[in-house]
C-alpha cells in the first residue's frame, strides 16, 4: 500500500493510532516520512475525502472530550468508563492542525474546501476555549487562522479577527515581542472588515488603545507602521487616539516623543478627506492650542512644543505650509497681543519657529505683504512689556535672520541686529534679556552672511563682560568664543584684552574658565617654541599677575600634561638666566598679545616678575601632580631638574615674595632634591617666634610631612609641652638640661598652633596619623599631664610667673580630647582613649565643680570663688565641648554616653551650674540624635532597653536646664536674658532631634516647654489689677523672657512648630489646663504663631481644643469680677481671629 493510501486509510476513528503514528513519523527529521509531499502528491478527490475523514475523526474526539475538561481531566483523572485520555485527544488535535496546515498550502483555485473549512472553524472553536496550558496547540491554531486569512479564503473575517486578536494579546506579554509586532501589522488589514461601533470589538479597541502606552511598539518600525495606519481606521478613533496619547505625554520620554511626533507626522502625511480633516482639526491644531496656552510650568507643555515643533521643521513643502498657516490662523495672531505674558511668550515661539505662516497658494505679491506684516510683528514683540516675551522674540528674531538671511532686505536685517545689540543687550530692566541677546547671536552667528555686519556692531558690547549678573557675563563670553572660532571677528577687537584680564583675576569658576579657553592659544600657543611660551607667560603677569594665576591654574585642562612640564622647565631656564644676568624688564617684547614675536625673556632682578613665575610653577606643578606621580620617568627627571636649582634660587631670590612659592616648591620634592634647604627647616621651626602667624609656618610643616619627617615635628611638640610643665623641684630640672644637647626655650603656644595646623588638614593629619601609636601616645599622655597646671589655676589665691598661662592650659586641655578622639578613631580595637576620656570626665567632677558651688564663709573666700568660679565654668565648658564633637563624630559608645550625661547632672546641680547650660544642650543634642528612629515602630521596639534610660536621663536634664533658666530670669533677669539668647542654638538643635520621637520618652520634651510657657504667662496674668493690662501678645517680644526666647526657637523649624502644636492640642484635650488664666495663656502663645503664618492646620487643630474648654467658664465669668470677664472676652475674640483663618 502507497504512503498516500495508508495515510488516507489512518485518517479516521478506528486507526486513529496510525494518524498519530504517522504523525510522529512527520515530526522525527530522521525519517523521510513528510505529511506535506503526501498531501501535495494526493488527487483533488483523495484530498477532499482525506478533509471529511479528518473533520468527522475532529468532530468525534472532541465529542467525547471538549476543550474545556482538557485541563480538569489532567487534574482530577479521567473516571474509569471514558476512554478518553487528554494527552491522546490532544495529540490527534494537533494533527488535524497538522494536516489542515499543510493543506492550505497546497489548496487550488477550484478546489472545494468546504470540509478543509468545517476542520479549520471547529479548530478554531477549540482556539477560542484552548487552556492556558496548550501554547504549542495554540500556536498552530493561531498559524493556521493567519493563513486562512491571507489565503482569502471563505468566513476569512472570523479566522482573521481571532488571529489579530491573540497576535495583539501576545505582544503584549512576550518578553521580545519584535515577531508578533511583526505579525499584527501583517494582519493589520483585519481591521478594515471589523465595526467599529460594535460592541464585540470594544475588547480590541481597548487592546489598540493600549498599544500608544508600549514602548516598544512606538519604538518598533512595524509597530510605527501600525500605529500610523490606526488613525486610518476609523475617523472617531482618531480622536480617542489622540486622547490616550495626551493623557500619556506627561511620562514620555524626549527620545519617546520624537517617536510619537513622527507617527502623527506620517499618519497626516498619509491621510485624506475626512481622515486628513480630523487629524489637523483634532491633533495638530489641539497641540498648536495646548503649546499657546498651557503653563510653561506644565509638566506636558515641553512635550507639546517638541511635537509642534517637528511640523514647523518640515516647512518648505506646500502641504506642511498651507496647513499651517490655515491652522493657526484662527488663534496666533490673537495669542500674540493677548493680556496674558506667558500666552504671548508661548505664541511668540511658535510664531518664530513657523515663520514665514504663508498661504504659498497665494500671488507673490500677497505672501510679501504677509511676510512683512509678520517682520513688523516681531519688531514689535522685542518691544514687549514683559522680559520672558522680549527673551522669547530674541531667540525668534536670531532664529529668522539665521534661517533667512539671504531673502530679507538688508534694512530689516540692519533694524534688528541694532535693536538687540543697542537696546535689549543693555535692558536693565531684566538680566534674563540680556543673557537672551548673546546666547542667541551665537545662532545668527552660523550663518556666515552675518558675519560683516555683526563685525562692525559686536564691539559696542564689550562693556557686557561686566555686567552685575553672572549668567550675562557667562552667555556673553560664550558669544565671544563662538566669534573665535567661526572667525567672525577678532575678539580682542569686540572686547579689550586687559578687560578680559582683569575679569578673569577678579571672577567666578565659571567665567573665568570661559576667558582661559578664549586666551589660552594667544598665552599658551602650544604649537610655538617653548621660549615663546614664556615670553607670553611674562607677558601675561606683566598685563595682570592675578589674571595670570587664575590662567594658569586652569591651563591643565585644555593641554596634555607634558606640555605643562615643558612649560615649568621653560619657566626654570628663565629663572636661571636671572641668577646669572643682570638685564632690565624693558627689554621684553610688549607687543601683540596674540602674536607676540620672539624676545629674549630676561628679567634681571625685578623682584614682582620673578615671584609670579615661581607662582606659576607651583600652580603649574600642583595641576600635573598627579600626573606626575603616575609616570615615575617624568617625575624623577623634573625632580633632578629643579633640585640642581633650589638652592641657587633661596640664595638669589631672597624677597619673602619669593620665598613663600619657593617653599611650596621644596615641598613637591623629596628632601634629598633640596638638601640645603630641608636640613634647616626643623631649625626653622624650633627658632620660630611663639606669636607667629599660620603664613609663617604653614608651608614649612607641609614640607617636613610632604618629606616624611611629621615625627621630628611631633617630638618637637612633645619636648615644648613636657618643658613648659612645671618641675617637681630642682634635681629633675637639672637632669633634664644634662639630656637636652642645645637650650631651647619652651613654647607652647607655638606647639598648640602647629598641631592645631597638623589635625586641621586632612594631608597633613594623614601623616601624622601614620607615625603609629607610640609617639602620639606619648604626646596624649604629655597632654594629660597639663590637667595639673589647671588644678593649680583653680586652687592657687596668687598666680606664679612660672606657671604656664590659664589660656595656654586651656588649650591644651582640649587637644588632650581631640587628639584622644584622632588616636580612637585611628585605633583598630579597644576603647583606651574612650576611657581617658572618661577619666577626665570623673576628674573634672571631682576636683572641678566643687568650684563652681558658692563658698560664704568668709569674704576671702568669697573673692577666690570670684576668680574660681568662671575657670571652673570654663574648664568644664571646653570639656563638654569636646564631647560633644566626640559624639558628632560617631565614637561615642553607650558608656562614653552615661559618664557625659552624669557629668552634665552634677554640672547643672552645681551653683554656678547654669553657666554651663549652653554647653550641655549641644550634648544633649548629640545623644539624643544616636538614638533617632528611621520610623515609628523602630521607636516602639526600643522602649524597654538602654536607650529609653538614657533618653530619660536625657529628657530630666532638659528639664532642669529649664528650671534653671526660669529661676536665673527670676534672681538676676538680665543676666538670664543673656543665658536665654547663648542657649538658643543649643536649645533649636536639640529641639529638632526631640520632634523626631512622638512617644516617651523624649516626647515629654514638648510638654516641659509647654508648661514653662503656660506657667510663666498665667504668672502675667494672675498680676493683672486694671482691665487695660489685657492685652493679646502679636510677637515673640510681647511674651514673658522664657516664653520668648522658647517661641522664637520653636517657630523656627516648621517640624518642631507642628510638634509643639501637637503637645498643645494632646494637653488640652487631656483636660491638663483648665482654669481661664492657662487658657488665655495658651491663646496667647496661638496668637504669636498664628502672626507667623506658620502651621495653620496645626493651629486650628490646637485652637479648637481650647474652644471646647473655654466655653466651660462662659457663665462663671459673668459673676467674677472685672478682670476675668475681660480676660474672658479678650480671650473669645483671640479665639475667633484664629479660627477665621
Amino acid at each position: 500500500m502507497s504512503k498516500r493510501a495508508a495515510f488516507l486509510t489512518a485518517a479516521c476513528k478506528e486507526n486513529v493510532e496510525d494518524f498519530l503514528h504517522f504523525i510522529q513519523l512527520h515530526k522525527d527529521k530522521a525519517d523521510p516520512f513528510d505529511v506535506e509531499e503526501v498531501v501535495q502528491e494526493m488527487p483533488r478527490d483523495q484530498r477532499q475525502t482525506l478533509w471529511g475523514k479528518l473533520a468527522s475523526l475532529l468532530h468525534d474526539i472532541l465529542q467525547e472530550l471538549p476543550p474545556e475538561r482538557w485541563e480538569k481531566g489532567r487534574e482530577e483523572g479521567m473516571e474509569v468508563e471514558s476512554a478518553a485520555d487528554p494527552k491522546h485527544v490532544i495529540a490527534v488535535v494537533e494533527g488535524v492542525t497538522l494536516v489542515a496546515e499543510v493543506s492550505l498550502k497546497v489548496l487550488q483555485d477550484g478546489d472545494t474546501y468546504s470540509a478543509l473549512l468545517e476542520i479549520t472553524d471547529r479548530l478554531h472553536d477549540v482556539l477560542v476555549s484552548l487552556p492556558v496550558s496548550e501554547a504549542p496547540l495554540q500556536l498552530h491554531i493561531h498559524i493556521l487562522c493567519e493563513a486562512w486569512w491571507k489565503k482569502d479564503l471563505k468566513e476569512k473575517e472570523k479566522f482573521g479577527r481571532t488571529a489579530f486578536f491573540i497576535s495583539l494579546q501576545k505582544s503584549f506579554i512576550l518578553k521580545k515581542p519584535g515577531a508578533e509586532i511583526q505579525r499584527v501589522w501583517s494582519l493589520h488589514d483585519v481591521l478594515l472588515s471589523l465595526d467599529y461601533t460594535s460592541e464585540d470589538n470594544k475588547q480590541i479597541i481597548d487592546l489598540l488603545l493600549q498599544c500608544f502606552h508600549r514602548p516598544i511598539y512606538i519604538r518598533n518600525d512595524d509597530g510605527k507602521r501600525f500605529l500610523v495606519f490606526l488613525f486610518s481606521w476609523n475617523v472617531d478613533f482618531i480622536w480617542v487616539i489622540h486622547g490616550t496619547i495626551k493623557n500619556q505625554l506627561e511620562f514620555y520620554s524626549k527620545t519617546m516623543t520624537t517617536h510619537i511626533m513622527e507617527i502623527y507626522f506620517r499618519a497626516w502625511k498619509k491621510a485624506s478627506g475626512d481622515f486628513l480633516e480630523q487629524i489637523e482639526s483634532s491633533c495638530i491644531q489641539d497641540f498648536m492650542q495646548n503649546a499657546i496656552f498651557l503653563h510653561r510650568a506644565s509638566p506636558v507643555h515641553a512635550k507639546v512644543r517638541q511635537i509642534v515643533s517637528y511640523f514647523h521643521s518640515r516647512k518648505g513643502c506646500n502641504k506642511v505650509d498651507k496647513m499651517l498657516y490655515d491652522l493657526y490662523r484662527p488663534f496666533l495672531w490673537k495669542a500674540l497681543t493677548a493680556p496674558n505674558f506667558e500666552v504671548r511668550a508661548n505664541a511668540t515661539l511658535l510664531f518664530t519657529e513657523a515663520f514665514p505662516v504663508h498661504d504659498p497658494d497665494q500671488n507673490n505679491q500677497n505672501i510679501d505683504e504677509t511676510i512683512q506684516k509678520q517682520l513688523d510683528t516681531a519688531m514689535s514683540l522685542l518691544d514687549d512689556p514683559h522680559p520672558t516675551v522680549r527673551s522669547n522674540a530674541t531667540l525668534g528674531v536670531c532664529k529668522i535672520l539665521a534661517k533667512c538671511w539671504e531673502l530679507l532686505p538688508p534694512t530689516i536685517i540692519t533694524d534688528f541686529l541694532k535693536k538687540l545689540v543697542m537696546e535689549l543687550a543693555a535692558d536693565s530692566s531684566s538680566p534674563d534679556v540680556r543673557c537672551s541677546v548673546f546666547k542667541c547671536l551665537t545662532i545668527v552667528l552660523d550663518n556666515t552672511l552675518s558675519h560683516p555686519l555683526l563685525e562692525k556692531l559686536l564691539p559696542t558690547l564689550k562693556y557686557s563682560l561686566h555686567d552685575n549678573s553672572e549668567k550675562v557675563r557667562t552667555a556673553f563670553l560664550d558669544m565671544l568664543i563662538k566669534v573665535k572660532a567661526v572667525r567672525a571677528a577678532k575678539f580682542w577687537d569686540v572686547c579689550n584684552m586687559d578687560h578680559l584680564l582683569a575679569r578673569l583675576a577678579i571672577d567666578s569658576q565659571s567665567v573665568s574658565k570661559r576667558i582661559v579657553d578664549l586666551l589660552f592659544k594667544s598665552f599658551f600657543p602650544v604649537n610655538e617654541s617653548e621660549r615663546e611660551w614664556c615670553c607670553r607667560c611674562i607677558t601675561l603677569i606683566q598685563m595682570n599677575p592675578m589674571a595670570a594665576r587664575k590662567f594658569y591654574q586652569l591651563a591643565h585642562k585644555h593641554t596634555a600634561p607634558t606640555n605643562i612640564i615643558k612649560l615649568m622647565l621653560a619657566i626654570r631656564r628663565v629663572l636661571n638666566s636671572c641668577i646669572q644676568t643682570d638685564c632690565d624688564l624693558s627689554d621684553i617684547n610688549d607687543s601683540n598679545k596674540e602674536n607676540s614675536t620672539q624676545a629674549e625673556p630676561l628679567l634681571g632682578k625685578d623682584v614682582a616678575v620673578v615671584s609670579r613665575l615661581l607662582e606659576v610653577v607651583v600652580i603649574l606643578w600642583r595641576s600635573v601632580e598627579k600626573a606626575l606621580k603616575q609616570n615615575e620617568e617624568a617625575q624623577k627627571y623634573t625632580f633632578a631638574k629643579f633640585g640642581n636649582v633650589m638652592a641657587k634660587y633661596f640664595q638669589a631670590f631672597e624677597d619673602e615674595q619669593c620665598t613663600v612659592p619657593l617653599i611650596q616648591l621644596a615641598s613637591f620634592m623629596p628632601a634629598a632634591a633640596v638638601p640645603t634647604f630641608s636640613c634647616g627647616v626643623l631649625s626653622r621651626l624650633r627658632k620660630m617666634d611663639p606669636g607667629a602667624v599660620p603664613a609663617q609656618y604653614s608651608q614649612l610643616l607641609d614640607c617636613m610631612c610632604s618629606w616624611g619627617q611629621a615625627a621630628n615635628i611631633l617630638e618637637l611638640v612633645t619636648d615644648w609641652l613636657t618643658e613648659a610643665l612645671p618641675k617637681q623641684g630642682d634635681k629633675a630640672n637639672t637632669n633634664r638640661k644634662v639630656r637636652i644637647l642645645e637650650t631651647v626655650e619652651a613654647k607652647p603656644d607655638l606647639a598648640l598652633a602647629y598641631l592645631e595646623y597638623l589635625f586641621s588638614h586632612t594631608s597633613t593629619r594623614e601623616k601624622v596619623l601614620a607615625l603609629g601609636e607610640r609617639p602620639l601616645k606619648q604626646l596624649h599622655t604629655i597632654l594629660g599631664n597639663w590637667r595639673s597646671v589647671l588644678y593649680t589655676h583653680l586652687s592657687s589665691t596668687t598666680e606664679d610667673p612660672k606657671t604656664p598661662s590659664v589660656e595656654t592650659a586651656l588649650k591644651v586641655f582640649m587637644y588632650y580630647g581631640r587628639l584622644g578622639a584622632h588616636l580612637q578613631h585611628n585605633s583598630s580595637e579597644g576603647r583606651d582613649y574612650l576611657l581617658s576620656l572618661e577619666h577626665v570626665a570623673a576628674w573634672v567632677a571631682e576636683r572641678v565643680l566643687p568650684f563652681l558651688a558658692k563658698r560664704t564663709n568668709d569674704d576671702e573666700e568669697e573673692e577666690d570663688s570670684e576668680k574660681s568660679q568662671p575657670l571652673a565654668a570654663q574648664i568644664t565648658e571646653s570639656f563638654l565641648t569636646v564631647c560633644r564633637d566626640v559624639l558628632l563624630v560617631g565614637l561615642g559608645d553607650e558608656t562614653l554616653k552615661g559618664h557625659i550625661l552624669h557629668l552634665c547632672s552634677l554640672t547643672l546641680l552645681s551653683d554656678a551650674g547654669y553657666l554651663c547650660i549652653p554647653a550641655v544642650l549641644p550634648i544633649l543634642k548629640e545623644v539624643a540624635d544616636c538614638y533617632v528612629p528611621e520610623d515609628n515602630n523602630q521607636a516602639q521596639d526600643n522602649q524597654g532597653d538602654a536607650t529609653t534610660v538614657i533618653l530619660g536621663v536625657v529628657a530630666n536634664i532638659f528639664q532642669k536646664i529649664i528650671e534653671l533658666l526660669a529661676r536665673r530670669l527670676r534672681k538676676e533677669p538680665e543676666e538670664g536674658k543673656q543665658l536665654c539668647q547663648s542657649a538658643v542654638p543649643g536649645l533649636t538643635g536639640f529641639l529638632q532631634v526631640a520632634q523626631t520621637w512622638d512617644r516617651a520618652p523624649l516626647s515629654g520634651v514638648f510638654s516641659t516647654v509647654f508648661a514653662v510657657i503656660v506657667v510663666e504667662k498665667r504668672h502675667l496674668l494672675q498680676k493683672i489689677t486694671h482691665p487695660e493690662e489685657v492685652i493679646t501678645p502679636e510677637s515673640m517680644e510681647d511674651m514673658p523672657p522664657l516664653s520668648g526666647v522658647l517661641l522664637s526657637v520653636i517657630l523656627k523649624v516648621p517640624a518642631v512648630t507642628r510638634a509643639f502644636l501637637a503637645e498643645v492640642s494632646s494637653s488640652l484635650d487631656s483636660e491638663a489646663i483648665s482654669s481661664l488664666n492657662e487658657l488665655a495663656a495658651v491663646l496667647h502663645v496661638l496668637a504669636v504663631i498664628k502672626h507667623t503664618g506658620q502651621s495653620k492646620a496645626g493651629l486650628k487643630s490646637a485652637a479648637t481644643s481650647v474652644q471646647q474648654q473655654l466655653y466651660k467658664h462662659a457663665v462663671t465669668s459673668v459673676d467674677s469680677r472685672d478682670i476675668q470677664r475681660v480676660i474672658y472676652e479678650s480671650s473669645v475674640k483671640t479665639l475667633n481671629e484664629i479660627l477665621d483663618l
